[in-house]
């Protein structure tokens, strides 16, 4: 295919256009049909829901005002944000707005455990009641429950799924009002009402109804209750609930079948309880009929494994393999996880005589697929580049559609190419691209398949590899790199090889985010939003749209994003649109980007930024990739706050900018976290001269790793470092902030970022 450079102009024209110019077609209205009418018709709401919609419209622009009243009051509860709003509720006494603010005023006084305040408020909130009396029912039964007045929530509740029979507050209410009847000694009615709303499966209402009968004296239905939760919910909190009370009636532990027992150690092991399945393996190996004691003795071997007992875990798997009667399946389990015990032990030998063995037993099992890419990352990571490439090689060529094919062939390509042996490297990026075009790995084949023929003097062909790049992958990390050599090559004409007409045309992106119209939860959704109770908004929102459409994406994230849960909205919109790194800014409305790249706490970003001479585009694209603009964020290894700073890095920083009493709680304050990251941010740029690469990756893994990485690689630039970052998490890292930085200039060009020494 041939392209002309005013097709690459085009391009990027289209990359820096304004980031809400959008084109508009406009269309003649159609004719309406009968058949047309008669559609519409049959879509028409019902009188009621007609009604319904109708209130909540003009409650919904009465108090469009109301919502950063609400906002600040339910996230502090001050004296003045209650007064703020009961005198904004006076002065609409006479419109819509006036109950959905008593409301506020309610929940607000709800969540300070303040009850009578909270129903006076609500009494005056009442004219709402016809489009949100089911939420200021189940609030106000919510409160009285709190009181101990379990009389007043059954009388509250009583005919609760009659008025609201689809009301999302149900399954709250089903476990309030079974419990209230409970306290009152009325576990017969408790009974019945919770057999109607057994279905779908809850461990909150399994174990009701357990206590339910257990208080009715049904000690066998009791029994079963709590044993259904036991064995077949064991990741849930009731589980252990459960088992508390079949232990306090004689049944500890609890009594079941080795199936049972056995299914119950799976799902515990699929939640990552490994200790747990430890406890409960180590009875059941000793009860175990010889035709399952082999799959018991692996699992329990693999469970020791997770919980870092490796000799005991290694014994185990040597007795399976010595099992004549052992699946093949099973051996091949215990064969992988000795060759992994070998590799922690840095045994190359034994590690070897594993994979050996493996490879004999069970060439095409997952097993032999994990174990040969966990011995090339071995080798990759000592260095070993040739050993690790024929470990790569050997996975795509023995399953080339398996599950880890493509990232191995990518792997045995970059080896090559990092080993120098450019001709294999060249056939095997332009390999990549044929037989995996839908891989994670083609940005980074195109890109280091166009460096290859610029080396070589080729810039036609080096061209016609980062143009494609540009378009097919627009601000993918290798995208950018790509646009940025295409500016240096000069701009001609140039004809694609035939491998990248080979390459899958752009998916396309969704078009439809505007709200429906009509929508009953929507339109409740967004009411309650104006009150500022996201919470219960979002309910709504997600149960108005089967099959997750975009709007719901964009609606879901306007909520988060007004509650400043910056985190979740990003969330949100990433799996609506998981390739938007491919779009147009065009092709996504301005507000779905701004929620994939908000910008709290900017004006004092951009201050610490400017201080300490970086680019604050950077920064908010580091802080994006750490802690998504969650301030309270803490990670397992206690790194706190928006720039996950370590409590004695803190410390240190602290010191040095002379923050005088400094606590390590204060890492959670934005305006510190941002002043102290900031520094320790530049601290490292400084250390790299400059280079932010380099300092990014410090920044996730260590000095000491890059500076050990930079002396051992011998790499000719920074873009084939990164790329050989041997820790996955740091690489991506890297990329994806240096990738994100330009979004966040393109959509927010209103800085001119501090310029790298």
């Amino acid at each position: 295919m041939v392209r002309s450079i005013s097709s690459y102009l085009c391009l990027l024209a289209a990359l820096l256009l304004p980031a809400n110019s959008l084109g508009q077609t406009s269309k003649k209205p159609a004719k309406t049909t009968k058949s047309s009418k008669s559609k519409q018709a049959a879509h028409h709401p019902s009188t009621q829901t007609a009604r319904k919609l109708k209130h909540i419209r003009r409650a919904f622009v009465a108090s469009a005002d109301l919502k950063a009243m609400a906002q600040q009051l339910l996230a502090n509860r001050t004296p003045q944000a209650y007064t703020g709003v009961e005198l904004y509720a006076h002065r609409h006494r006479k419109d819509e707005a006036a109950p959905l603010a008593w409301m506020v005023l309610g929940y607000a006084h709800y969540l300070d455990k303040d009850y009578a305040k909270a129903r006076a408020a609500w009494q005056h909130a009442e004219p709402l009641a016809p489009v949100l009396g089911d939420y200021l029912d189940y609030l106000r039964a919510g409160a009285y429950d709190a009181e101990g007045n379990h009389a007043a929530v059954l009388k509250t509740l009583a005919e609760f799924d009659t008025k609201y029979p689809d009301s999302l507050n149900q399954p709250e209410v089903t476990l309030l009002y079974a419990n209230c009847l409970i306290a009152e000694h009325k576990p017969e009615q408790a009974i019945a009402y919770l057999e109607k709303h057994r279905s779908p499966l809850s461990p909150d209402v399994e174990l009701a109804l357990g206590n339910a009968y257990q208080s009715e004296g049904m000690k066998e239905k009791a029994a079963e209750t709590f044993r259904r939760i036991y064995f077949d919910l064991p990741t849930s909190d009731q589980s252990q609930l459960a088992s508390s009370a079949l232990a306090g009636s004689g049944e500890a532990p609890p009594k079941g079948t080795l199936d049972q027992r056995y299914t119950r150690i799976q799902l515990l092991m699929k939640g990552r309880r490994f200790q747990d399945a430890v406890n409960e393996l180590s009875p059941l190996v000793e009860q175990a009929p010889p035709e399952k004691l082999a799959n018991l003795q692996a699992d329990f071997a693999t469970a020791l494994y997770r919980t870092r007992k490796r000799d005991d875990a290694q014994h185990l798997f040597e007795t399976v393999l010595q099992n004549q009667s052992a699946p093949m399946d099973v051996k091949a389990q215990a064969l992988y996880f000795l060759a992994e015990i070998a590799r922690d032990q840095d045994d190359r030998d034994a590690h070897a005589s594993y994979l050996s063995q493996l490879r004999t037993l069970a060439p095409d099992s997952n097993w032999f697929q994990e174990a040969l890419l966990s011995a090339g990352n071995m080798y990759m990571l000592k260095g070993d580049f040739e050993s690790g490439a024929k470990l790569y090689a050997e996975i795509y060529q023995r399953q080339q559609n398996g599950r880890f094919s493509p990232y191995a062939h990518w792997k045995t390509a970059w080896l090559n190419f990092r080993m120098g042996k450019l001709d294999e490297a060249k056939r095997l990026f332009e390999e990549q691209l044929e037989l995996y075009p839908a891989s994670a790995e083609v940005s980074a084949a195109l890109y280091w398949r166009g460096r290859i023929a610029e080396e070589e003097g080729d810039k036609a062909l080096a061209r016609a590899y980062y143009q494609k790049l540009s378009e097919n992958y627009r601000y993918f990390h290798y995208a950018n790199l790509g646009r940025d050599r295409l500016v240096n090559l000069g701009f001609e004409d140039v004809s694609d090889p035939e491998v990248l007409d080979k390459l899958p045309p752009l998916a396309p992106f969704p078009s439809n985010w505007d709200y429906p119209s009509g929508n009953l939860r929507v339109e409740k959704a967004q009411l309650l939003a104006n009150g500022a109770m996201y919470d219960f908004a979002v309910k709504e929102i997600q149960a108005a749209a089967p099959g997750s459409p975009a709007w719901e994406a964009k609606a879901l994230a306007d909520f988060y994003n007004d509650s400043g849960n910056y985190i979740r909205g990003i969330e949100t919109l990433k799996r609506a649109v998981p390739s938007y790194f491919s779009a147009e800014i065009g092709q996504i409305p301005r507000p779905v980007w701004e929620g994939l790249f908000p910008r709290p706490y900017w004006e004092e970003l951009k201050k610490d930024s400017f201080q300490n001479r970086l680019d604050p585009y950077l920064v908010a694209s580091l802080i994006r990739q750490e802690s998504e603009f969650n301030p309270l964020a803490v990670s397992r290894a206690n790194a706190m706050g928006l720039m996950q700073l370590l409590p004695p890095v803190g410390k240190k920083l602290a010191k040095e900018v002379k923050i005088h009493h400094f606590s390590t709680d204060e890492l959670l304050t934005p305006n510190t976290n941002l002043q102290l990251g900031t520094r320790y941010f530049k601290h490292l740029v400084d250390h790299y001269d400059g280079q932010v690469e380099y300092a990014l990756a410090a920044y996730n893994a260590g000095e000491d790793r890059v500076d050990e990485w930079r002396k051992s690689g011998h790499f000719r630039d920074v873009q084939e470092f990164v790329e050989s970052i041997p820790f996955t998490e740091t690489r991506e890292y890297v990329q994806a902030i240096m990738r994100n930085a330009v979004l966040y200039k393109l959509l927010y060009p209103d800085v001119q970022p501090v310029a790298s020494r």
